[in-house]
């Protein structure tokens, strides 16, 4: 990941690409759709790939108008009625999309009115209607697994990577209100846990594929001590060799707790750091100071976990003080892995109707040129723009030069070892010589 690439050579690439009808991702796609000539496609979407996903919509119409193209996802959850605006887009699906889409499904076979369908929008002549809320899927266990279903369904299952699934929910629910973020609003603050048992099931099935290192994909992994420790310790039990990986919040970071996940094969560890200033993690909702965050990074390489960081800088409350505070804590916090963002304001969050109210955020809003690393991005009016712009170029230059310094101190440790004889001789230093020279 090479932030001054996506940031300017990247960020063209997607542009030219986005804007191309006659682009090769396109012809794909429109080949893909006319060969399977499905009845229903569906998309699920986040704010950063909307504009993308709306081009498939585009396509799958183009080749048959009477297919019904359904989206979900974060996006579709957080703009709900406005989503159908677009007119290749029948339904939405607000928050979790499991029950729904089967309902949907009955639906389009004549069982159901779509009106009897809880947690949609749907246009029916020139109206657009949405229905009753649905509830949140309290019994969490009764959804099958992703690699099983899968292996069962999915075209050409055997020609992906199978790390693709490696990824693991363990809970749903964030019990903290950031307010750049809108997981609450697709998951809720109310946080509901899978079982143990059933966690370790899904793991024994992805391991069965020959997948030995996992990542929770929770927004904040574990959220009660008991739980953690009751799993880490059946996942010692039940899934020898497991390697594993989480997101966790710095509040719930204390030395038993990170004992235990090592010992159960913890070997890397994110957290969300945001900004080095302590007044604008209190204006985020942080629920964390930056005294908290090296505390907790400090337990997490005491005991030798690997550890990245999030950070973004850019938020409306931004100073050039305050900048300068994150630019230290970037340089300053014990990571292995700086993962950078600029502000980007997503639909329906506190922030985003915030930068309306400043007017930094307009009616006609092009959602295609904002994302995490996009150079449009800028949001933070209490800084000059063009000096905004200078500083974010040189602190890209800056996150590569340490990523890329720790990369190679990695590929020098025991665990670049293990990975040497996992991947092979030619592939190690393929990966050496393009943090040495770039590419």
């Amino acid at each position: 990941m090479n932030y001054e690439y996506l940031a300017g050579k990247g960020f063209d690439n997607y542009r030219k690409t986005l804007n191309d009808p006659e682009s090769l991702i396109w012809y794909k796609i429109e080949e893909t759709v006319k060969k399977f000539a499905p009845s229903i496609v569906g998309i699920t979407t986040k704010s950063q790939n909307y504009a993308a996903a709306c081009n498939v919509a585009k396509i799958v119409k183009s080749v048959n108008n009477n297919t019904l193209v359904v989206f979900g996802g974060p996006h579709a959850t957080l703009i709900k009625g406005e989503l159908l605006n677009n007119p290749a887009i029948d339904i939405g699906v607000l928050r979790e999309g499991e029950e729904t889409l089967v309902e949907i499904l009955d639906a389009f076979e004549g069982s159901k009115p779509l009106s009897a369908i809880k947690g949609i929008v749907y246009r029916e002549g020139d109206n657009i209607f949405e229905t009753q809320r649905r509830e949140f899927i309290d019994d969490l266990d009764s959804l099958p697994f992703p690699v099983t279903v899968a292996q069962d369904c999915l075209i050409d299952f055997d020609k992906y990577p199978r790390k693709s699934f490696k990824y693991i929910f363990a809970i749903r629910g964030c019990p903290f209100s950031c307010s750049f973020c809108g997981s609450r609003y697709t998951w809720s603050r109310k946080v509901r846990f899978r079982s143990v048992e059933n966690i370790i099931e899904e793991i024994r099935e992805i391991q069965r594929l020959g997948i030995d290192d996992i990542h929770f994909d929770d927004d904040t992994w574990g959220i009660k001590k008991s739980f953690i420790q009751n799993l880490c310790i059946a996942i010692k039990e039940q899934c020898p060799g497991l390697r594993w990986s989480c997101e966790i919040h710095v509040k719930f970071v204390d030395d038993e707790t990170i004992s235990f996940m090592k010992s159960a094969g913890c070997h890397s560890i994110q957290i969300g750091v945001e900004s080095g200033n302590n007044e604008i993690l209190k204006l985020l909702n942080k629920n964390s100071t930056i005294e908290d965050v090296f505390a907790a990074a400090n337990i997490i390489k005491k005991h030798n976990i690997h550890l990245q960081t999030f950070f973004i800088v850019g938020f409306p409350q931004e100073t050039e003080e305050t900048l300068h505070d994150t630019i230290s804590a970037m340089t300053s916090i014990p990571a292995d892995f700086l993962i950078y963002s600029i502000f980007t304001p997503y639909y329906g969050t506190k922030l985003f109707n915030h930068c309306k109210e400043l007017g930094i955020i307009v009616d006609d809003f092009d959602i295609s040129l904002f994302n995490h690393q996009s150079p449009e991005n800028y949001f933070c009016p209490n800084i000059p723009k063009d000096e905004f712009k200078e500083c974010i170029r040189e602190l890209e230059k800056t996150v590569d030069r340490i990523n890329n310094r720790n990369k190679l101190k990695y590929y020098f440790s025991r665990e670049g070892y293990r990975k040497f004889k996992e991947k092979g001789f030619k592939y190690t230093m393929l990966k050496m010589l393009r943090i040495v020279f770039g590419s």
